[in-house]
């Protein structure tokens, strides 16, 4: 089956409470599907937990997977990262989303 979506159904279908929550949740699950059976990807489970972003703490479980998986960058948009950039250890290296296709070449 070849199917093109909107990107704003897509947007739309999100909320768990809206009618057309399937539609999340299957592609949640196709992608999460993906990702289990590619080649290119390593499941890490981070084991310490450091606790370095106060401003928002649901993003601690970025910065503790990368830094338990020695990820070579952390790509996020997100500014509550930017603490990380601060601190002399644990190092790591957070660029944008652009920044890190600059780096990729695209």
């Amino acid at each position: 089956m070849n199917v093109i979506i909107d990107t704003n159904c897509l947007i739309a279908s999100i909320p768990p409470k809206n009618p057309e929550y399937w539609l999340y949740r299957a592609f949640r699950d196709k992608v999460l599907n993906i990702l289990l059976i590619a080649s290119n990807v390593i499941r890490s489970e981070p084991f310490i937990h450091w606790r370095l972003i106060n401003d928002d703490p649901d993003d601690n479980k970025f910065a503790d997977l990368a830094i338990s998986a020695n990820a070579q960058y952390l790509v996020t948009n997100d500014h509550h990262f930017n603490i990380l950039k601060t601190l002399p250890f644990p190092t790591v290296q957070v660029v944008s989303l652009s920044e890190f296709q600059e780096i990729l070449g695209y």
